[in-house]
């Protein structure tokens, strides 16, 4: 009985190491493993950059009141066109009230003054007609009679300017907004009722309005520091809007800042460029838009798709693996230029007829366990 245990036990153990065999045989078994391999070609070659940022109008006026006080009325909407001189609101004077009691005073003050001047200009001037008084002195009165006068007529006009916000022969009244250019009203941040203040050397005032020519617009965007160097005044910019999908704006660079921002660890240099904006689209200041800038341009160069290359893990110089043979490859160092992104341009070590190594590893698909699978998944990203 225990020699019968005894064979099967080995029995089992003799079955049991052939599976284990027969297993890892068929676990470690390979199919051929192929390399596509790519020709160079002649292509041109460009070196872009984008940069973000927004289309704007090229000169915004905010229109500030000259007298503080109420809005009074509003006759013109956000989005108006209008004309230089176009009334736009309408101020209510809350006159300053120490201001208008002042300026009353020095009204009787020059009535008392004028009155005085008058009687005395009158009783020299009978003693003027009879040779009594010189002509010299008699001038003088009469100056001073003159002078009582228009002081009296500019204490009045103050007077009504604080009183009412303007004099009474004024052609264009202070109460008056009225637009100073030509352009499109983007903004009106007051309403009726609104209190105001004056525009002086002191307060900026409040803003009753922007205008700007829509016709008249500009990008502005931010350029990182490693790309700034490469650009130049005058360089062409293509423009597209996120608002308008499926079209370019041509644009010209104008301005490129003298000085960077840090921004997030990294320098941004702003730019500029005049958008030729067309009659068939409505472009509204804010759009968001992005640049595109040609940073360089090289035509009818040798070139390789950039998935081919390689890089030598100590000196960190380009190659790339060239077809001897059948599926045999030799290393081959090269020299390489600008970069699209997808194309990288070949200055030296490759010609049209090289069989250049493509990387990714091709194979037929086997039936097999999921183990099968990720360990060929895993050769091939060896």
């Amino acid at each position: 009985m225990k020699k019968i245990l005894k064979w099967v036990g080995i029995g089992v153990l003799v079955l049991g190491a052939l599976w284990a065999a027969t297993f890892f045989i068929g676990t470690n078994s390979k199919g051929t493993l192929e390399y596509d391999t790519h020709n160079p070609f002649i292509s041109s070659i460009e070196k872009k950059t984008v940069a973000t940022g927004k289309v704007i109008p090229e000169e915004e006026v905010e229109i500030k009141p000259q007298i503080t006080g109420i809005i009074d009325r509003i006759f013109l909407e956000e989005g108006a066109k209008v004309k230089a001189g176009e009334l736009i609101a309408v101020i209510k004077v809350v006159p300053n009230e120490q201001a208008l009691f002042a300026a009353r005073g020095r009204v009787n003050n020059a009535k008392v003054a004028l009155s005085n001047a008058e009687l005395d200009f009158n009783r020299n001037k009978s003693l003027f007609d009879r040779g009594v008084v010189s002509a010299q002195d008699f001038q003088n009165i009469e100056l001073a009679y003159n002078q009582a006068k228009l002081e009296l007529e500019n204490a009045q006009n103050d007077y009504q300017i604080i009183l009412r916000g303007s004099a009474g022969g004024s052609v264009s009244a202070n109460t008056n907004i009225r637009a100073t250019v030509t352009g499109t009203i983007l903004e009106i941040p007051v309403e009726e009722g609104d209190q105001v203040i004056q525009s002086n050397n002191f307060n900026d005032g409040t803003t009753i309005a922007t205008i700007a020519d829509l016709g008249k617009m500009i990008f502005e965007g931010k350029v990182d520091e490693g790309e700034v160097g490469k650009l130049e005044i005058g360089m062409p910019l293509k423009i597209t809007l996120g608002a308008i999908e499926d079209q370019e704006f041509e644009a010209q660079l104008k301005f490129i800042a003298p000085k960077g921002v840090e921004e997030a660890g990294a320098v941004q240099f702003k730019i500029e460029g005049d958008v030729a904006v067309s009659d068939d689209f409505l472009i509204r200041a804010g759009y968001s838009a992005n640049a595109s800038l040609t940073l360089e341009k090289k035509d009818s160069v040798l070139v390789i798709p950039e998935a081919l290359l390689q890089f030598d893990k100590d000196t960190n110089k380009p190659y790339v693996e060239v077809s001897t043979g059948e599926q045999e490859f030799e290393r081959k160092d090269i020299e390489i230029g600008i970069s699209d992104g997808i194309n990288v341009e070949i200055v030296s070590g490759l010609t049209e007829e090289d069989n250049v190594k493509q990387w990714n590893k091709t194979e037929p698909i086997k039936k097999g366990t999921e183990e099968e699978e990720g360990e060929d998944e895993g050769d091939s990203a060896e």
